[in-house]
């Protein structure tokens, strides 16, 4: 049986540690990548979207490493390119955080297949890849840590985008699976699903403009009286690809200032 006393805040540190973040160079998955450099792990980007040199910035200012690859998710065979490259370059992969995603926003009949594909293709099937693609690496070192970017809509219907709410309940649903699989081996699979953070995926639910209806209404059903920013989430981030949430497995966090109890 462990001490009691040998809890401390180092166990909140991830110094040494390597980690996968994809989309993690803009929006939420930015905030997600500086929050584990902050915490001392070094952070290896991969995205559809380029990186502009600021979160490389960020990152460097940290005083860890920071790679990017970028890529489509969706093609054959990248996941795995994803992980060796990660292994290559930092000697280990020890935490991903699953965070690239899209969202596309319709009336229920112009709502299609072409709409649908891609959004389950980049947000759900893409996760799913990572994880067995790293899964892989942390099986043989028995250790990891695997971290779903869910939503409140893992909880909810998705009205304008049946295939956001389908995916990310998915999503809570592959976290499970994989936490009840990998457990065995020292690895843990959590989720956080935020709540409205004001992005550039959700400008058209209002955010960054208070005069707009639709913010104003999403405001009024949250408790804390505001929206998300994305400082709200780091610390979430941090404990669970810490070593303080060693027994922390197969949970979805939500962080939405209270939106689901309202």
């Amino acid at each position: 049986m462990r001490n009691i006393n040998d809890f401390s805040m180092d166990f909140f540190s991830l110094k040494g540690k390597n980690a996968i973040v994809t989309g993690g160079c803009s929006g939420l998955g930015q905030g997600f990548s500086l929050a584990l450099a902050k915490a001392g792990a070094n952070i290896f980007c991969f995205a559809a979207v380029n990186d502009d040199g600021t979160t490389q910035k960020l990152i460097e200012d940290c005083g860890v490493k920071y790679h990017f690859m970028q890529g489509d998710i969706m093609e054959d065979g990248i996941c795995d390119k994803v992980a060796e490259e990660c292994v290559r370059m930092f000697g280990s992969v020890d935490i991903l955080v699953n965070c690239a995603g899209i969202c596309k926003i319709a009336d229920v009949l112009d709502f299609g297949r072409e709409e649908w594909d891609p959004m389950i293709g980049i947000n759900l099937t893409g996760a799913f890849d990572m994880s067995h693609a790293v899964a892989k690496y942390m099986i043989p070192q028995k250790s990891g840590r695997i971290i779903n970017i869910c939503s409140l809509f893992s909880f909810l219907g998705g009205l304008g985008s049946p295939a956001y709410a389908a995916m990310k309940a998915g999503l809570m649903g592959l976290t499970k699976a994989y936490a009840d699989e990998l457990g065995q081996y020292g690895i843990t699979v959590n989720g956080i699903a935020p709540g409205y953070f004001q992005t550039a995926m959700t400008a058209g639910t209002g955010s960054g403009n208070e005069d707009d209806p639709k913010y104003i209404k999403i405001k009024e059903h949250i408790p804390m009286d505001r929206w998300g920013e994305r400082q709200d989430l780091m610390g979430a981030m941090v404990f669970l690809a810490s070593r303080a949430a060693d027994y922390v497995n197969g949970t979805v966090l939500v962080v939405d200032g209270g939106y689901l109890v309202r």
